[in-house]
């Protein structure tokens, strides 16, 4: 029967998510690595000044949450693969995750006996399970570094693929030490082993073709589609488990790993994608605090010998870069994308909490030295998590492979208005593409030398057809007023709320001051700014000019006493700032404001 002091354990509950996610905020806020704010507020809340102690509140519910969580981050990471981003790196991922993943497993157990002092059994099963680069920890990175395409792709896939499979080599070696112990022992006693991770593969294969044919067919209600699917990674990832300790884990990222190979075909079920993002962020910082703050003075204090230290710097400079390199020898990575790859690879959530698992069962099996892989553990993906998230920005930029250009922009359109105010702030420095189905409204654009794409924006194939690394905002500035709406609400996701803004071509509506307030900072220009009204102006003459700011002010627009349309802000630090329905225009010193006025 468990027992837990119910309001020490809401308390603590309630900590921990909002600490998570506050950390998270807070690191968007100051550009961090979140994992680092994360990790260090986990630590401060637990062994540092003992405010609460989460696996003692939560006693035996620990470990299940932990569990069901890194289940649901794995089905996310693993649902947003799509086998078309392998287009030109296949080979690279092919080989990392198989030859890269044998090597760095060999030569990790090798470090862990050789460098930390573990006996030889322990050092192969820990060694299998530090070649994991899960998606709790890539990801994230992913995001603020802003790779280009390629090495964003092989670090993505790497990750979510190789996650299950770090414990299924650590359980596999576990296997072996049981197995070899028995005097009267032959390799058929391996059959269980391998039978139950196929089975674990076989169950999440059957319910993600299940899952996809239920919601083809409509027996689940929109409302219903992402808690029922949420229901259903449970109940896979609970069977794997019963099958074999750890293969929940494998059987969940296969059944994602289906969802995303049928959901192309499947559209009815893709609205899930976006639920299922938001539990894994929330998810992920909550896991993060919980491990973090768990652990003991003690525990942290080991981290700073010199045998686990000097096992880190191991793992970091020979380990990583010698699996990388070896498995991708004729690949198509170049030297720059080889040299980020063997670089990057930090350890998170599934290290943790397999590590605790192992450690308990192999001081059971009376292994004295298995008391250090919970120190050795935190001690890598601590050490990794801050080396490779605070270098991932500098380094990707110094061997030129993530986009260092100011503010992108994405506009949804070619007209005359749209391609005259894209050539204006193409010259000031901003890059912009402009989108449109018409093959022939895009001319002029790519006459004018501005980044075109003809297709519909969307359309999922858009998404694999078009880099959004560069790009931070969108604007959708089509004469539809539906359309605009529709391209906004289906790329708020990607882009945040407030970097879509959308024209206005309901000049009547907007005089009458029906739009609601919360709507005014995501509506472009003024109310008479329509699209008819904008590209008449750019057809008459009207041209678009810059007028510097030379003094600090907050203005409406009517104070500007311009002859014509206030459209943007260039900020000294390179960003752009639209002009909205909102009154008030924030301008600071050596500003430029872009409006398009009469000719003379």
């Amino acid at each position: 029967m468990i027992v837990i002091h119910e309001e020490f354990a809401l308390i603590s509950i309630v900590i921990v998510i909002s600490l998570g996610i506050f950390s998270q905020w807070l690191a968007w806020r100051i550009q961090w690595p979140s994992i680092v704010i994360m990790s260090v507020s986990g630590l401060l809340i637990g062994p540092v000044f003992g405010l609460i102690n989460p696996q003692a509140a939560l006693g035996d519910l620990y470990s299940p949450i932990i569990s069901l969580a890194v289940a649901l981050i794995l089905f996310e990471g693993s649902t947003s693969l799509d086998v078309r981003e392998l287009k030109g790196i296949s080979k690279s991922v092919y080989r990392i995750v198989t030859i890269g993943t044998f090597i760095a497993w060999i030569a990790g157990s090798l470090a862990a006996h050789f460098i930390a002092g573990l006996s030889l059994e322990i050092s192969f099963i820990i060694g299998g399970l530090f070649v994991v680069t899960g998606p709790t920890v890539i990801i994230p990175l992913l995001r603020q570094a802003k790779l280009t395409s390629r090495v964003s792709s092989v670090l993505k896939w790497e990750g979510i693929i190789v996650d299950p499979i770090g414990p299924l080599l650590a359980l596999f070696a576990y296997e072996i030490i049981k197995i070899t112990s028995v005097e009267s022992f032959s390799l058929k006693d391996f059959i269980p082993f391998f039978g139950d991770a196929l089975l674990a593969v076989i169950v999440g294969f059957v319910i993600g073709l299940l899952v996809s044919f239920l919601a083809e067919k409509g027996w689940f209600p929109e409302y219903l589609k992402s808690p029922i699917t949420f229901c259903f990674v449970l109940i896979c990832f609970s069977i794997g488990e019963a099958i074999m300790h750890e293969t929940g884990m494998l059987a969940v990222t296969v059944m994602g790993l289906t969802l995303a190979r049928t959901k192309k075909y499947v559209q009815s079920i893709s609205g899930i994608t976006h639920f299922m993002e938001n539990i894994s962020v929330m998810l992920t910082s909550t896991v993060f605090i919980l491990l973090t703050a768990s652990l003991t003075r003690d525990t942290i204090l080991e981290i700073f010998t010199w045998p686990i230290l000097a096992f880190v710097l191991a793992m970091l400079f020979v380990v990583r870069p010698l699996s990388i390199w070896i498995s991708t020898i004729g690949t198509e990575m170049t030297f720059k994308e080889k040299a980020l790859v063997g670089w990057i690879a930090p350890r998170g959530i599934v290290a943790l909490t397999v590590s605790g698992y192992f450690a308990g069962i192999l001081l059971e099996d009376g292994y004295p030295n298995a008391s250090l892989l919970t120190s050795l553990t935190l001690a890598l993906v601590f050490i990794t998590v801050c080396a490779h998230g605070f270098s991932i920005g500098p380094i990707a930029i110094k061997l030129g492979l993530a986009n260092t250009e100011s503010t992108g922009i994405i506009m949804v359109g070619a007209s005359s208005f749209s391609i005259a105010f894209a050539t204006h702030l193409k010259e000031l420095g901003t890059p912009v593409l402009i989108t449109d189905t018409s093959n022939s409204r895009l001319h002029q654009a790519r006459r004018l030398g501005i980044s075109t794409y003809h297709g519909e924006i969307l359309s999922e194939q858009s998404e694999f057809e078009i880099d959004m690394t560069p790009y931070d905002m969108l604007l959708a500035l089509t004469g539809d007023s539906a359309y605009n709406a529709l391209v906004c609400q289906s790329h708020i996701p990607e882009f945040g709320y407030q970097n879509i803004f959308s024209l206005s071509n309901n000049a009547q509506k907007t005089k009458d001051n029906e739009i609601p307030h919360s709507l005014k900072a995501n509506l472009l220009f003024g109310p008479e700014d329509t699209f008819m009204e904008l590209n008449k102006k750019v057809n008459i003459g009207y041209k678009l000019i810059n007028i510097t700011i030379e003094e600090k002010k907050t203005v409406s627009k009517e104070e500007l006493s311009l002859n014509g349309s206030p459209l943007c802000i260039k900020k000294k630090n390179g960003n752009i700032n639209f002009v909205t329905f909102k009154d008030k225009l924030n301008l600071d010193v050596g500003d430029q404001l872009v409006a398009l006025v009469p000719e003379g």
